[in-house]
């Protein structure tokens, strides 16, 4: 349900670079690649990792906020799906928006009792996705997402 209605949301991504930080199996991401976004996987676990590039997928292993300050490219969509308990939310989120292009989406998928203040929060069950359009240097969020 959330993995559909992200890309509901998104409309047409074909040619877009899409981030999938914390990708796990990499669900998210081959669901990019399908509508023909470019993708890549950020996973620490390093099975998992070889598990998505053994399915096509370009999987790099590290840590999501030190992939992201080292990235030279400003990606269009950025997708973080943190575990729960996850503790570094603040650096995540600070990384992803400078890091965004202009015009670019971060979304976070989270429990729906946190709070980022996003300007636009779903929510879906016990899961919240929040999220963020960097218009030009600043971030908010514009259009109807």
């Amino acid at each position: 349900m959330v993995k559909q209605a992200v890309f509901n949301m998104l409309g047409d991504i074909e040619g877009k670079l899409f981030i999938d930080l914390f990708a796990g199996s990499g669900q998210m991401g081959f669901m990019a690649m399908e509508r023909g976004a470019k993708v890549i996987f950020v996973e620490k676990n390093r099975k998992l990792a070889q598990l998505i590039k053994e399915k096509g997928g370009n999987a790099k292993v590290s840590d999501a906020i030190k992939f992201l300050e080292s990235f030279e490219s400003s990606p269009d969509i950025i997708f973080a799906d943190p575990p729960y308990d996850y503790q570094n939310y603040k650096k995540l989120i600070e990384v992803a928006l400078k890091k965004l292009s202009k015009g670019g989406i971060f979304i976070l998928e989270h429990r729906k009792n946190q709070n980022f203040e996003a300007e636009k929060v779903k929510t879906y069950g016990d899961t919240a996705l929040s999220i963020w359009r960097k218009e030009d240097d600043e971030c908010g969020l514009s259009g109807d997402l």
